[in-house]
């Protein structure tokens, strides 16, 4: 199942209708120090953009390069860093109980503005967990994987031409709405070792692309090519989030049974490409899209391996897949509503049929999710309900691996008290196989930019399910992060 259900405490301030007339890209400013090193680039950039025959109009284009080319930079263009610390530590109390998180994790932007309508972002993030240095609980290949690890941010450039808006780079490509959820949000992979868990920032893993949006009147246009496709990173058999389900602490023979992911070539052939346009009607912010790509999660093919031991293994693959969906948003005033549906064709699925062929069923889908929005001004607070549903074409899920369940459920609920302190509590439920999750949550905010959290993870359901295959994975938690 490739729905990701993350942080369905993020903070929605409006619905996108009113920004139909213009994509919003924001106007970063960046340091002169970094634009020496980034000089070939933007070249390179520049040259990709005058490939586009959309530009037309020579003055942009021209201005364009006089800023890139120039020797020195604009004056009054000073660089604007942002970014926070986070520290999580966490300690599974289902049984086998262990600390499983100790995350120090630093997450810096720079921003920056070369004139001419040419601006930029620059980001990096840094994960440490001493827990994976020392801990013995888990296996090496673990250990290794999430004891440090870099991660780059949105890393772009952006400039307009012609009536166009472009931005090449890494980024972060949002088609969906929803409070929170993966439906739409077809183009973005995810760090995926902490299965749901962390916040809305740290799980996205923004592709490289170039992108191109146009917007006319009430309507609005967005192309996106992504040369070479960033998937999910879901971490190392063993890990306490590894998407096939295995028991903990996961002996060293069951893990060897997993290989690494098998990724595509880097040919162009295998980039990936899409377009979605949205138009405003009657207050219905209506929009449609087609994404062509990779699947960003691999599916679990099985092997013959000809050694009587261990007869077969599973080896990690990313299926060729085409995606078309829709989505609508509604403001109400006291409420918002707001819907996604996508269909997905080309992708397999782990089989718990022995006989099945590599161990996988072909199944196209269909997700949706509707979900209300109510905000509480006097406490400033707000209400958040959804449902949502897979459904298995062509065969249906009984042999499909993993059970999403039937229906399913979602309620957010959070409130300010005092000032600095929120409880919030999210529910997940699905009917019919797949499991859970409650995430009760206490947020204190005593100064500005800092924040302390406490808060619970339980899974429910059968081992089989999409949740319910984390069932002794329930934990504490704290958070502390500091934002600047």
């Amino acid at each position: 199942m490739n729905i990701p259900f993350t942080d369905l405490g993020r903070t929605v301030g409006s619905v996108r209708v009113a920004q139909v007339c213009r994509s919003g890209f924001s106007r970063e400013r960046f340091a002169w120090h970094h634009y020496s090193r980034l000089k070939p680039l933007l070249q390179g950039v520049l040259a990709l953009g005058m490939l586009f025959p959309i530009i037309g109009n020579a003055q942009p284009a021209q201005a364009l390069r006089d800023t890139l080319f120039a020797d020195a930079p604009p004056e009054n263009q000073d660089a604007k860093l942002s970014g926070f610390f986070e520290f999580t530590p966490a300690y599974t109390y289902a049984d086998p109980k262990h600390w499983s998180r100790a995350v120090n994790r630093l997450a810096v932007d720079a921003r920056g503005d070369l004139g001419s309508g040419v601006k930029w972002k620059l980001g990096a993030r840094v994960d440490i967990d001493p827990i994976y240095m020392g801990s013995n609980f888990y296996l090496q290949d673990v250990k290794e994987d999430q004891r440090a690890t870099a991660i780059w941010r949105e890393n772009y450039v952006d400039f307009d031409a012609g009536g166009w808006d472009f931005r090449v780079g890494a980024q972060n490509v949002v088609w969906g709405d929803v409070v929170g959820l993966f439906f739409a949000d077809v183009v973005s992979a995810r760090d995926l070792r902490d299965f749901l868990l962390p916040s809305f920032d740290v799980i996205r893993i923004p592709q490289w692309a170039a992108r191109a949006e146009y917007s006319t009147g009430d309507s609005h246009v967005e192309l996106v090519w992504v040369p070479v496709q960033t998937f999910d990173n879901i971490g190392k058999p063993g890990s306490d989030f590894y998407p096939a389900p295995l028991p903990t602490p996961t002996p060293a023979s069951v893990a060897a049974v997993f290989q690494n992911p098998d990724r595509p070539s880097s040919s162009l052939s295998n980039s990936a490409y899409g377009i979605r346009a949205n138009t405003l009607v009657g207050g219905w912010d209506i929009a449609g899209f087609y994404y062509r790509s990779f699947s960003t999660s691999p599916t679990f093919y099985r092997e013959l391996t000809g050694v009587a031991s261990q007869p077969f293994d599973y080896q990690p693959r990313y299926d060729r897949i085409w995606q078309a969906g829709a989505t609508f948003n509604k403001d109400f005033g006291s409420m918002v509503l707001h819907g996604e549906a996508v269909y997905a064709n080309g992708a397999n699925y782990a089989s718990s049929d022995p006989m099945a062929i590599d161990g996988v069923v072909a199944r196209p889908t269909v997700d949706w999710i509707t979900s209300l929005d109510v905000p509480f001004s006097e406490v400033d607070g707000r209400m958040n309900f959804q449902v949502f549903q897979r459904l298995y074409l062509d065969g249906g899920d009984a042999a499909v691996a993993i059970k999403p369940g039937d229906v399913g459920i979602s309620a957010f609920v959070s409130a300010k008290f005092g000032g600095t302190w929120e409880p919030q509590l999210l529910w997940i439920q699905t009917f019919g196989g797949g499991g859970g999750l409650v995430r009760p949550r206490l947020n204190w905010t005593p100064i500005k930019n800092a924040t302390f959290s406490a808060g619970v993870d339980i899974f429910t359901g059968a081992s089989d399910g999409y949740f319910g295959r984390y069932n002794n994975r329930d934990r504490v938690y704290g958070e502390w992060r500091y934002s600047f």
